[in-house]
């Protein structure tokens, strides 16, 4: 299936009502309730973020994860590969990033590299790109045939939009360090990704772990999107009841600090 990244170019896409500050700690709190129901129900998630250099990834993580329990999820933050990794297959560094039951393992980009920067930069053959999709497809696959829900999110924003945050972080000294020569190397090829992720959206929006593309031009509306997909697809995918607690416990509890049950 086509994604027409145009389409997501507004900044209106994602216009919510209210105070940001606001709904923001409601969608936080929510996602905190959820993270307990997944836990409890050994459910497993993945959450990949892909997006243009200074599209609001890491803002937009950071607020996902602000209110989650720290030892049932991890960020990922997906950089070059090693010397030893480039000597294996390029999913092999992926597998030990994979979340265990009860886990949210978040990846800062991901294994879309293949098509995406490996392609572009010449770091893997023509061949060895094509099959990348069809790779990354079973992997996903696989993934969803033990039960992992992947949520796949793409932020994208205007060249302009692009431009003025790396600007805007070149001039502020707590945030130049996010800035490299590679972000301005893959700006002057922006073509050639977009060319490149038009064909990754086709060929890798599966039913199973299709994409979503949110408008990252107006960047609070975007954490807000994010935050509301993340927590809709995980109603989906996670029982909403809390089961009862273990009469063990409660028994235990009433023999040592005189316990009673509401209700």
């Amino acid at each position: 299936m086509s994604i027409d990244l145009s389409k997501f170019e507004a900044g209106k896409i994602y216009i919510y009502d209210g105070t940001y500050d606001k709904d923001l700690k409601r969608l936080q709190d929510r996602l905190s309730k959820l993270q307990a129901l997944h836990i409890l129900h050994d459910a497993r998630t993945l959450i990949i973020f892909e997006g243009w250099d200074a599209a609001g990834k890491g803002g937009a993580i950071k607020r996902m994860t602000s209110s989650l329990d720290p030892r049932f999820y991890k960020v990922f933050p997906i950089s070059a590969p090693t010397s030893e990794e480039k000597d294996k297959h390029f999913l092999w560094r992926f597998w030990n990033k994979l979340p265990g039951k009860r886990e949210i393992s978040i990846w800062d980009r991901s294994h879309y590299g293949r098509v995406l920067v490996e392609r572009i930069e010449g770091f893997c053959t023509e061949a060895e790109w094509r099959r990348g999709y069809d790779e990354i497809n079973e992997f996903e696959s696989r993934q969803g045939e033990i039960g992992t829900k992947i949520i796949k999110i793409f932020l994208h924003v205007t060249s302009e939009t692009q431009d003025k945050v790396l600007t805007e972080r070149l001039d502020d000294p707590t945030k130049r360090w996010k800035v490299t020569a590679e972000d301005f190397r893959n700006r002057e090829k922006r073509d050639d990704y977009l060319d490149a992720l038009k064909d990754m959206f086709k060929r890798t929006h599966t039913h199973w772990a299709p994409w979503t593309v949110i408008d990252g031009n107006n960047q609070k509306a975007a954490r807000i999107a994010v935050l509301s997909h993340v927590i809709a697809e995980l109603e989906k995918s996670v029982p909403q009841e809390f089961p009862e607690a273990d009469p063990a416990v409660v028994a235990l509890a009433q023999r040592t600090i005189g316990y009673s049950p509401k209700g």
